[in-house]
């Protein structure tokens, strides 16, 4: 695929078959699937793996010449030699999931050279289906996203269930378990802000991310400073996805918690 046109079509196929095998076993949030816990407090199940199987065999058909890596998929050293590499999370949110909770996604991202070409994200359950590539928008269900124009950091507004007392000034909304789709709010101007002070994955939010700054959002670390992707190690710490106005602000309030937990004052 090196210098050529990306085969959105096919791609576009491939995820939409695995999104409907996930809701197929989802039935309608009455989950049958069998579940367990990688690490404590991380429930994986059958479908995350079934999935992950899917996604592996289908983009890889489209193209064998990227390297892959997925939540759910031992990382190797091989994809750090590659241009091109799948950034896959099978399903986004399981907790939600396994609840019954329409509020998970797949998502999947095709990194080039460390920045995203690709961000798709399908959410069945929702019926939404987002979709990004660089330099040319970002759309849900066709329709062009364009991120908010809020300036004033006070009276933002966040998917979360409850803020700390010195973020009350902000106003919470709905939040879906999945960390994609709580970024992808902020690129359709139905949260303004999404903040994160803990260490994360690729995976997470590479598709997500490319949809936020197509759509005109700002996506950084917790420090302010640029995401790169396919790391050898692929993790960053914290994240800030902000309607464009509020970002600078958003940083100045959480880049010094951030320098606090890494340990430098």
């Amino acid at each position: 695929m090196p210098g050529a046109e990306l085969d959105l079509r096919a791609i576009v196929s491939a995820v939409s078959d695995a999104a409907d095998h996930a809701l197929t076993l989802w039935a309608g949030g009455e989950t049958r699937v069998r579940q367990w816990e990688k690490v404590p407090g991380h429930p994986v199940c059958e479908a995350d793996l079934e999935v992950d199987g899917l996604l592996r065999a289908s983009l890889g058909a489209i193209d064998p010449g990227a390297g892959w890596l997925s939540e759910e998929t031992a990382d190797t050293v091989h994809r750090l030699g590659m241009s091109r590499v799948w950034v896959v999370d099978p399903i986004d949110g399981t907790r939600d999931y396994l609840r019954g909770r329409p509020g998970w996604a797949v998502s999947v991202a095709l990194v080039e050279d460390g920045a995203v070409r690709l961000g798709i994200l399908a959410a069945p359950a929702r019926n939404e289906y987002w979709i990004a590539q660089a330099g040319q928008g970002a759309t849900r269900n066709g329709r062009t996203l364009r991120a908010g124009t809020r300036d004033s950091l006070a009276g933002a507004r966040v998917p979360a269930e409850q803020l700390p007392r010195i973020d009350r000034d902000l106003v919470t909304v709905e939040k879906p378990n999945s960390i994609a789709l709580r970024m992808a709010m902020v690129a359709a101007d139905e949260a303004d802000l999404v903040a994160t002070v803990r260490w994360g994955n690729e995976w997470d939010i590479a598709a997500a991310a490319i949809i936020c700054q197509e759509a005109g959002a700002t996506v950084t670390d917790a420090l302010g400073d640029p995401l790169l992707f396919n790391r050898p190690r692929p993790t960053a710490f914290g994240l800030l996805c902000a309607a464009p106005g509020i970002h600078v602000a958003a940083t100045q309030r959480l880049a010094p918690r951030a320098r606090e937990i890494l340990g430098g004052g």
